[in-house]
């Protein structure tokens, strides 16, 4: 990979990283209170936001992935799978829950 034995691009680029990734202190609250309402609304964040410590877990598998292989090409498409996924299920199930939802919220007022 071109930028990746420099260490110069590797802070600059790791800084645009976590920049981007950013959106999960402002966005993870209000979706989560807009979705499943205001009553349990700073656990249900909190649960949200554990899922990033659960996906930490998966560094040892990954890590062996690459050490096995001697590429992290493996690993990548295994995590663009899964993100792929996680996008399908978001559309087909959640989407038309959270109609649902909305719709029932809307009704009780």
């Amino acid at each position: 990979y071109m930028l990746g034995h420099d260490p110069i691009w590797f802070v600059v680029l790791s800084g645009l990283v976590f920049f981007a990734w950013g959106e999960i202190y402002s966005l993870f609250p209000s979706t989560c209170t807009d979705t499943f309402g205001v009553k349990f609304a700073t656990t249900n964040a909190g649960l949200l936001y554990t899922a990033k410590g659960t996906a930490s877990l998966l560094v040892p598998v990954a890590n062996y992935m690459q050490q096995s292989s001697g590429s992290w090409d493996q690993v990548f498409v295994i995590a663009a799978g899964a993100n792929i996924l996680a996008s399908l299920l978001a559309i087909v199930v959640l989407k038309p829950w959270r109609r649902t939802v909305v719709a029932q919220s809307q009704t009780q007022q």
